[in-house]
């Protein structure tokens, strides 16, 4: 079966479709506060350019039949964390419960495993957003822990539940 889900790396020409993508509080909500809201197309225009220069890849557009459908990358650890990797990811709310998201993430683990060495991979998810956590454990993470009171997003105080997955 050919997968209507792919990820690539970001294209200057995504910039105007990334904004109005992104410039949406319900995905504002689940994401860290470095997300800028409203989201404009210079917002999209510089993410893609930081992107551009990275190698390996760090970050990726998530695309589905064609049409771009959110943004999913890794945060690379250092020093004594250097065997580990954060991920991250979100997919536009007309993109919603189509299994975007398990897919882009199990594309973005093979990705992981042939250009970084890493033994830990994992993800922090905001308490509210169940379908997030569903992804994850779809995609063999574990619930590791939940870290209380962790987070402040959009004034309000949350736990953040930690998945992982070992390689």
């Amino acid at each position: 079966m050919i997968s209507s889900v792919h990820i690539r790396p970001w294209k200057p020409e995504d910039a105007g479709i990334l904004s109005a993508v992104c410039n949406n509080k319900n995905i504002w909500l689940s994401v860290r506060d470095s997300f800028p809201f409203p989201y404009t197309i210079a917002d999209a225009i510089q993410w893609i350019g930081f992107n551009l220069s990275k190698k390996p890849q760090e970050n990726f557009a998530i695309t589905y039949k064609g049409h771009l459908a959110g943004s999913i990358g890794v945060i690379i650890k250092e020093d004594i964390y250097r065997k580990t990797i954060e991920i991250g990811y979100f997919v536009g709310e007309s993109f919603w419960a189509k299994g975007i998201a398990t897919q882009a993430v199990g594309l973005l683990l093979q990705y992981i495993q042939q250009n970084f060495d890493v033994v830990r991979i994992y993800a922090e998810v905001f308490e509210n957003n169940i379908a997030s956590m569903k992804v994850l454990e779809r995609n063999g993470f574990y619930l590791e822990g939940v870290r209380k009171k962790a987070v402040v997003k959009n004034n309000m105080i949350m736990d953040t539940w930690v998945w992982v997955k070992l390689v």
